[in-house]
């Protein structure tokens, strides 16, 4: 008996060193809607911009100007829904944990988050209106790996590996530039659905 109370007293110790230390209410439905709306986003770009196009290129293409306009609003609206989405799911559960969405873990993991991102963003950016069309794929799943990867010490344990495999798919993309949108596409959608679920699974208390 004195054993199974010394093992919750150990198990009750590191839950909150857990909680003190890192923001463990990242909520898996965040991410399998996150990859959702990533997929929606591949194949709206695909039918409006790529379909009949050769941009998959490793060198500057001529976009025209509804194109480029296209584009950035698709990357915009992709972005802003999957924030919302995330912020949404997350804080519902920290409410269902009756904890504070916004402290010491949550400006951590948001500031390591985002150096790489906002950096990556930038860079796909300049490549961009370079006309570099081509390598924005891999350089987007290889910039939100490394922030991922950034970021993990202060979230789930999952978080890091994910970031190892969309590292992995970027410099794959490089590699296989004509299936850009499509390693885009598995990277922010299915990958990161399959980790959505099992996290959602592993931490659905």
């Amino acid at each position: 008996m004195n054993k199974e109370k010394y093992k919750e007293d150990l198990q009750e110790i590191k839950d909150i060193m857990n909680r003190t230390t890192r923001f463990i209410s990242l909520s898996g439905l965040s991410g399998v809607s996150t990859g959702i709306i990533a997929l929606a986003g591949t194949l709206s770009s695909y039918q409006t911009i790529f379909k009949g196009h050769h941009y998959l290129v490793y060198t500057s293409v001529e976009l025209t100007d509804g194109s480029l306009k296209n584009l950035l609003l698709i990357a915009v609206a992709t972005l802003i829904l999957s924030i919302g989405a995330a912020i949404f799911f997350t804080g519902r559960k920290t409410k269902q944990q009756k904890q504070s969405m916004w402290n010491n873990q949550t400006k951590e993991l948001l500031f390591n988050l985002l150096i790489p991102l906002i950096t990556g963003g930038l860079v796909c950016l300049i490549f961009l209106f370079k006309g570099f069309v081509g390598i924005l794929a891999p350089f987007t799943l290889i910039f939100y790996g490394l922030a991922l990867l950034n970021a993990s010490k202060y979230t789930l344990s999952e978080i890091r590996n994910l970031g190892l495999i969309e590292i992995l798919l970027g410099l794959i993309a490089f590699l296989l530039i004509d299936f850009g949108l499509l390693f885009w596409a598995f990277g922010f959608g299915i990958v990161q659905i399959v980790y959505g679920i099992r996290i959602q699974i592993k931490y659905k208390s």
